[in-house]
Parts: C-alpha cells; structure tokens; sequence
C-alpha cells in the first residue's frame, strides 16, 4: 500500500495556519468547539467539513482516546488503535485535494497512570499517555475486561478516578464508547443513567442490576444514546471504532475503512449467537415472544396480538418486555422483523417486495424506513453489500 507523501510546502502551509488561527472567524470556530462541540440534531460532530479542515489549519486535529488498563482485553484495545489508525492513514490516502490529505484525527492510548499495563493474558503493554494527561478529546473507547471477582474490580480507586475523567471529557463533548464488559466502567462513571444501553448478553443481567437507572437493551448490538455509544461481545470493538469513524469523519469514510479491514459496516444482532439454551433457562418468556413474533410471517402483529398469545394484558406484556429486554412492545417487534428481514436478505435472492410481505411489513416504503431506522442503509443497499463481502471472501 501507498500511502500519501506529498504535502503543501512547510513556509506557505505555516503562513496559512498563522493568518487562519489569527482571523476572527478561526476565533469564534473555536469558542464555540470549547463549548458546543456536538449537534443536538444529529448527536455528530458540531463542526461541518469546511470547519474540520479550518480546525486542522489551527493545529485542531480531532483526538480519540482508546484506554488500557489491568485485565483488559488485548485484542480490543491494540485491535482499536490500530484499526482507527489504520483509518485515517486511509481516508488521507484517498483524499482528492491536497487540502484533505491531513490527518482527519490523531489516535493516542492511554492508561489511567501513563504505566505500561497487562492485559488479561499477561502481556505487558505501553501506551502513549496517561488519562490525567489529556485535557480534552473527542472520542473515547474503553475496551472489555476479563477478571474473577467483577464487583471488586469495580470497587478499586483507579476505577472511580477514571469514572471521574469519563465525566468530565462527556460534559466537554466527547463521544465515550464502550464495548462487552467495557460498558461497566461507563456505568460506574454514572454515564448510562437514563440511557439506553447494552452489552455482551452473558452479562446483560449483572448490567440491569447494578445499574437499575439504566434502560439496558437485550440483544442489541450497538446503542449510541447522547454520545453514550455501547456495544455488546469481546470483537464488539470492531463496531465501535467504525461508528466513531463514522460520526467523526462521516458514513462514506467509514464505508471505506469498513471494506479495507474486511468487515460489515452494520453490526450483527447478538441474539443470533446466543446458545437457546442458555435464553430459555434465563427467560423462557423473551424466547417465546420471539417466537411468537417470527411465527407470525407474513400476517401483521400488533402489540395486542402479542399479548393475547400470551393471555394477558398489553400492560402485562409492556412491563414484562421491558425488565425482560428493555424494550417496549412495539420496539420488540420491530427489532425481530428486522432482524427476520436481514437474515433473508443475506440468504434469499426474492424481491424486496416479496421480503416485505413475508416478514409482515405493509408495504416496501414502511420496509424500507424500518431496515433504514436500525441499520443505517436501506435494504438494497445492505444485500449489495452482502453480496460483495462474499465474492472478496
């Protein structure tokens, strides 16, 4: 691979910078990062791409934070600096003027102390920086652990000290990320309190009860809820740096990253690997909605007619629902015909119209909307891109 070596000329790209930082508009670009870095429309980045590449003129490269600590899980945390590194090496590489061919962000690890750290199979690893270090970023990934005792890891003082700096880098318009048993350290930080979130489903249950504030969601592969982004399982990391390439630098540079490392741009559901087993010794209930659900194939079911399958009342069933999975009814069933719809779309070749009728969609425009909602793509668009990650396999 080839990557970018060319660049503007060091006296003219310095006389531009100065003059940018010194005009009134790069002052007022930065004042406003100090306090609005984020957009309450769209939960991404405040700045457009005009105002990023003023940033970079300002020596104001995007930062994201992955950190290490004791017990981590190695894979997810050299995996995530080196895909989001990997990244950007990409998106300057691809770029078509040479005013884009800038790094969109810099990528810095970093340990609670600033000591080398071992992960959890014993391998020493260095970082860049400790967490007191870094004033401001604006993304973070905290990446899953592995240890016997989970209530007394919690319990450590660098665990609340580094809950402290979450807090802090949140209020100043961080993204902070998540994965697996990551997602217990944004707990502990009191980040998910009246959020939407998950995590691997082994430990989806230790979530809703040491963190009853929380609206844990089973199954659910990534929940991004105000710049809260959790994932669930152990490679969940993968998920998670693509959605921070996406809010960063938008969804076409994630698009590419995602085709260059050889992996899906929508997350898997969690529940498709989750043994039977295990969900009908944990909540025989949640199976059997399922079931219920998927049963009903091509013929509409409301929140009514789900609970008359079980004999109660749509109360009943919301209240089950919710401590069961977290969700409301009508998002219960809208995630199973999603799922339903996807898995037909990867194994199927009928017409989109055909796979809305038989997953009990009204019509192709609502089908369209809903696999939009969860996924990010429409549906064309997610079997195209199925199609081309089988041919490259």
């Amino acid at each position: 691979m080839s990557w970018p070596t060319s660049s503007p000329t060091a006296g003219s790209s310095s006389r531009t910078a100065a003059r940018t930082r010194n005009s009134p508009l790069a002052r007022r670009v930065a004042r406003r990062d100090a306090v609005r870095p984020f957009s309450r429309r769209t939960r991404a980045p405040y700045l457009r791409v005009d105002q990023a590449k003023l940033r970079f003129a300002m020596d104001l490269i995007m930062e994201i934070v992955v950190v290490g600590f004791d017990g981590c899980l190695g894979a997810a945390f050299v995996g995530s600096v080196d895909m989001l590194k990997l990244g950007a090496q990409l998106i300057c590489e691809q770029a078509i003027s040479e005013d884009e061919k800038a790094a969109p962000f810099k990528v810095t690890s970093a340990s609670f102390g600033g000591r080398p750290f071992e992960d959890s199979s014993g391998r020493r690893l260095n970082v860049d920086s400790s967490l007191a270090a870094i004033v401001r970023c604006d993304a973070i990934i905290v990446p899953g652990y592995l240890c016997g005792d989970g209530a007394r890891f919690l319990a450590a003082p660098s665990i609340a000290t580094a809950g402290a700096w979450l807090r802090r880098q949140h209020a100043r318009g961080a993204v902070v990320c998540g994965s697996c048993s990551g997602v217990f350290l944004l707990g502990e930080a009191g980040l998910l309190d009246g959020r939407r979130c998950t995590t691997t489903w082994w430990r989806h249950d230790e979530l809703k009860d040491r963190y009853p504030r929380t609206e844990a969601i089973w199954g659910a592969s990534l929940i991004d809820d105000r710049r809260v982004v959790t994932s669930g399982g152990p490679l969940s990391w993968i998920d998670l740096s693509l959605h921070v390439v996406r809010l960063l630098c938008g969804s076409d540079a994630a698009k590419r990253v995602a085709d260059f490392a050889v992996v899906d741009t929508v997350p898997s559901s969690q529940s498709a690997y989750v043994p039977p087993g295990h969900l009908e010794a944990s909540n025989r209930f949640l199976l059997e909605a399922e079931h219920a659900v998927r049963a009903a194939g091509e013929d509409p079911i409301s929140v009514q007619d789900l609970a008359r399958a079980f004999c109660t009342s749509s109360r009943t069933l919301h209240r089950r629902l919710k401590q069961a999975s977290g969700e409301s009814p009508k998002q219960f069933i809208d995630r199973v015909r999603f799922e339903t719809a996807r898995t037909l779309l990867e194994t199927t070749t009928g017409s989109l119209k055909q796979l809305a009728a038989s997953t009990g969609y009204g019509d192709l425009l609502s089908f369209r909307r809903a696999f939009l909602r969860h996924s990010g793509m429409t549906p064309s668009a997610y079997r195209s891109q199925t199609r081309q990650s089988r041919k490259g396999a």
